[in-house]
């Protein structure tokens, strides 16, 4: 089949743009070239992935399209397109021309409108037609040959056809899309949508409805605050889905012969990339045209990155192929700092540590007591290596991470190695393990030298460590999945009862014509776009007490989740040479500096019911062993008193009250022995909720109490505790004149939203502002415990193995002559980890299995 790849052009260019933002690509003339080159290396990308036939670069047009002659503030809130992509979009248009890839404009439509004309075309015409673009309007377009090809933030793409982008977004077909931006607009293009209605509850309204036609028709089906927001904005809806929709019948025609991929006018190329001082650029272009051969995916043997085609070569050690270093014992240093400086790593550098002068890069000497890599987990299960091992031997070397590095410098932004090596060297590695190895290399002195700007050394070096598997008894889960299976066959049983008639349980819609057509439970039942009865549990909650049969299909929906999700797959994923689960911890990851947990998910283990913590009954120690659990008890609480300095909250912690029992009594105005258990919950989820900006509204709905009532609860906290209000406004002018926040160990949060004129856009900022100082020193407090854990275990010859993180909790598997030292240790070295206004306090539990110990 025959392959056309349209690129969006501008969407592609912006996000080559802000990819170099903090090392822009400089020619010796002073220009920032950060945007054509980046968007050069993407096409040269693109095209080796893809290797179309056809191909078209579609490019906005110069003035208003007719969706800013319809709605006059459609993208009104952008900022100006910055100056360095104005001067790059004409370069970027000539340089096309000489690699001869057609250049797609139509006055008065968009890229995507002219994308979206020619693939529907050329798919009527056989094409298999990839659309190039971040954007997800386009999941709107996309069919049995039509796919979206979305670059994804860790590097290369993702081909997304109709089953990933309902996947993706909870919609049942790909023309939801429209739908689902018409529901909750789009702030990047000032699309209104429905105010007041977000993605999820958009995702929701589809799913019972099918369509926004639907929805409006049957208005009547919604309740209290959402039925009055849709009702009064029929209009906006309408228009807003009128401005998201792609358009299909753009006056363009698809011309198969002059959109035919051709060899590029090498003289051309060859002057325009002189010029900018592509010589990267420019080498690849001559390899693929085969006008002279370059053996490109051959490292010199001297150690040597040429990535300019020039310079003077020096002699370096040539590094090692294959995996991890390791000394006699196979043992690396997690958590040591290097103590040998590096060689200079460029001849002659600009301040953003870019040659300016095409220069040729040398791979640095590094101490052999370091071990750069790229990928360290990659490493460990590729070699073989246990990180078992480490416990109980004496660490001596050093591993720098280049993702790990750059992910405290730049956290949300991308980290793999190809990414990196891009952005910071101007070296493309095409993918190669020799290439991504040597510049790993290359990139350690310039990493650690922005770690070090950043005031991020000390997180790396002390913070950032893998951890070890956990052991779980598969009998235990076993036991626990033939209790809760013969659970399940006895409540389908009764269900079966209840309604009088055999029917399928699992089937959502058997169940729909059971309650409601059967048992006729609504006469307004919700229903989807193809007829089907919606018996979401939002639905089945509602009318709980309306049915006995309804309590009892959600307990065997909430059974049949866990016997899925839980207990029937954590036995697949044992090792049978280990007998336990190797979890992966990534680092780099949640943009707080928390980390998280997969394959399996142990952070999100349910844990309140009776039957979800039979998992953590399951989780055991070894022989001979116990399990110790030590959790911070209400660090955010406490970290929240030592940011804002409120005086009240200071006095109950320091004194040891309840804090939520002495938020109440604060709140409600009465002696905290009087504060009911009604009383102390509201205050509990205020407390919280301050943190993460909760509103009114959400305050509402976790209480199921009136919008007023909360605001009222809201009011009275910060009456109660000013230094709160105090702190949260302060923390958001300090994030608007710097762009970011920072914990107390200085690990930095980008806020570049926090000034942004879109309301919407701007509140999440402010919230971030908030509540990620706090989480992200909450995450640093307790990675600093784990390294002092683990160098105290170390230091004196302990054998106990700390084996699981969750949230603000650490687990260990403990010998038992260890348990009273190491309990020791462990509350020690976890209420040391930094010194509060507030005391830490660690709560510490012993017992055969998690749920005993915790």
């Amino acid at each position: 089949m025959k392959t056309l790849l349209l690129i969006d052009a501008y969407a592609m260019i912006y996000r080559a743009y802000y990819a170099f933002i903090r090392a822009p690509r400089m020619t010796s003339r002073g220009e920032n070239t950060s945007a054509i080159f980046g968007f050069l290396i993407t096409l040269e990308d693109l095209l080796k992935r893809v290797q179309p036939t056809h191909i078209g670069v579609a490019f906005d047009p110069h003035g208003p399209t007719f969706r800013h002659e319809a709605f006059e503030q459609y993208k009104a809130q952008r900022q100006e397109t910055p100056e360095d992509i104005r001067k790059a979009v004409p370069v970027i248009k000539e340089i096309l021309g000489a690699l001869n890839i057609p250049v797609l404009e139509v006055p008065s439509y968009e890229a995507d409108d002219v994308i979206g004309t020619l693939a529907k075309q050329a798919e009527q015409q056989g094409f298999e037609v990839l659309m190039a673009t971040p954007d997800k309007d386009y999941g709107q377009l996309v069919s049995e040959h039509i796919f979206m090809y979305r670059p994804r933030h860790t590097g290369g793409f993702e081909k997304m056809g109709v089953a990933e982008v309902c996947e993706k977004y909870g919609l049942t077909n790909q023309a939801q899309v429209i739908d689902l931006l018409g529901l909750m607009g789009d702030s990047s293009d000032n699309i209104p949508g429905c105010v007041g209605v977000g993605e999820k509850t958009a995702v929701k309204l589809l799913q019972d409805f099918g369509s926004i036609d639907n929805l409006l028709a049957n208005t009547d089906q919604l309740k209290g605050a959402l039925q009055r927001k849709v009702e009064t904005q029929v209009e906006q809806i309408r228009f807003s889905r009128f401005l998201a929709t792609i358009k299909t019948d753009v006056p363009i025609t698809f011309n198969e012969a002059a959109l035919v991929k051709q060899e590029p006018n090498m003289e051309e190329v060859t002057r325009l990339y002189t010029h900018w001082e592509f010589r990267t650029l420019m080498r690849k272009a001559e390899e693929s045209s085969k006008v002279r051969k370059f053996e490109g995916s051959k490292a010199p043997t001297t150690g040597q990155l040429d990535l300019f085609g020039g310079g003077n070569q020096e002699e370096a050690p040539h590094p090692p192929k294959g995996g991890a270093e390791r000394n006699d014992d196979g043992q690396l240093d997690l958590f040591g700092a290097p103590a040998h400086a590096e060689r200079t790593l460029f001849a002659e550098t600009h301040e953003s540590g870019v040659s300016t002068e095409g220069k040729a890069l040398i791979v640095p000497e590094i101490d052999p007591n370091i071990h750069v890599t790229y990928d360290w987990k990659g490493e460990l299960k590729v070699t073989g290596s246990k990180v078992q091992k480490f416990e109980g031997s004496k660490v001596r070397r050093i591993v720098f991470d280049t993702g790990i590095a750059h992910y405290l410098i730049q956290p949300e932004s991308a980290h793999d190695i190809d990414y990196l090596s891009e952005i910071y060297l101007r070296y493309y590695t095409h993918g190669e393990e020799e290439k991504r190895q040597q510049a790993a290399k290359a990139l350690y002195p310039i990493l650690k030298e922005e770690l070090h700007k950043n005031g991020a050394w000390e997180l790396f070096t002390e913070m950032e460590m893998p951890l070890v598997p956990v052991r779980f008894d598969a009998a235990v889960l076993q036991q626990a999945s033939t209790e809760l299976t013969a659970e399940t066959q006895a409540l389908d049983q009764e269900i079966q009862a209840l309604a009088g008639e055999s029917f399928n349980v699992n089937s959502p819609k058997q169940v729909g014509d059971i309650l409601f057509g059967h048992l006729k439970l609504d006469p307004k039942a919700k229903k989807t776009k193809s007829g089907q009865y919606v018996t979401s549990e939002e639905v089945l909650q509602g009318m709980a007490d309306k049915h006995p049969i309804v309590p009892k299909i959600l307990e065997y929906r909430t059974i049949k989740k866990l016997l899925s999700t839980y207990i029937d797959a954590l036995p697949a994923l044992i090792n049978p040479q280990t007998g336990k689960i190797h979890t992966s911890y990534n680092q780099t990851v949640t943009a707080t500096g928390r980390l998280s947990s997969s394959n399996p998910n142990l952070q999100n283990l349910p844990i309140r019911s009776e039957r979800g913590q039979l998992i953590r009954k399951a989780v055991i120690p070894d022989a001979d062993c116990v399990f110790l659990s030590a959790d911070y008890s209400q660090i955010e609480l406490r970290l929240m008193a030592h940011f804002s300095q409120d005086e009240h909250l200071l006095a109950a912690f320091r004194e040891g009250q309840d804090i939520h029992a002495a938020t109440a009594a604060k709140i409600f105005n009465i002696p905290i022995e009087e504060v009911t258990k009604e009383q102390r919950r509201k205050a509990k989820t205020a407390n919280f909720g301050i943190i993460y900006g909760i509103s009114s509204f959400g305050l509402a709905q976790q209480l199921g109490s009136s919008r007023k009532e909360a605001q009222e609860l809201i009011d009275g906290y910060f009456a109660a505790f000013p230094g709160v209000i105090r702190f949260i406004e302060q923390a958001k002018e300090k994030a608007r004149e710097r762009g970011f926040v920072e914990t107390l160990f200085h690990r930095k949060r980008y806020l570049p939203d926090i000034n942004s004129r879109n309301a919407t856009v701007r509140s999440f900022a402010e919230r971030n502002a908030v509540n990620a100082p706090i989480q992200g020193t909450a995450a640093d407090i307790i990675k600093r415990a784990m390294i002092r854990i683990y160098n105290r275990l170390q230091a004196e010859g302990l054998q106990s193995q700390m084996i699981m993180q969750v949230h603000d909790e650490l687990n260990f598997n403990v010998p038992l002559n260890e348990v009273e030292a190491v309990r020791k240790i462990v509350v020690e070295e976890m209420q040391g980890a930094v010194e509060l206004t507030v005391p830490l306090i660690t709560e510490c539990g012993v017992g055969e299995n998690w749920l005993e110990a915790h």
